[in-house]
């Protein structure tokens, strides 16, 4: 059963990338800023499957969201 928060190491398992701390660090140091005319699932870094599973969490705002956000506000 999936529990209503996912810290933002659980959102990095989920796309398949580095959890560490020192990853999702060096993540966001490569890929910021985000211009904010570029919606996070529209990033050019994702891979499709990664921008499908960002979408579709903001577009039925599920458990993930509020990680998706964190992500998407680290990344501006």
């Amino acid at each position: 059963m999936e529990h209503g928060f996912h810290p933002l190491t659980e959102l990095f398992d989920q796309l398949g990338l580095p959890s560490d701390a020192a990853s999702i660090d060096a993540f966001v140091a490569q890929h910021c800023p985000l211009d904010y005319a570029i919606a996070l699932a529209d990033a050019p870094f994702w891979t499709v499957a990664q921008a499908q599973f960002i979408r579709e969490t903001l577009e039925a705002d599920a458990d993930w969201a509020e990680a998706v956000d964190h992500l998407d506000a680290l990344l501006r």
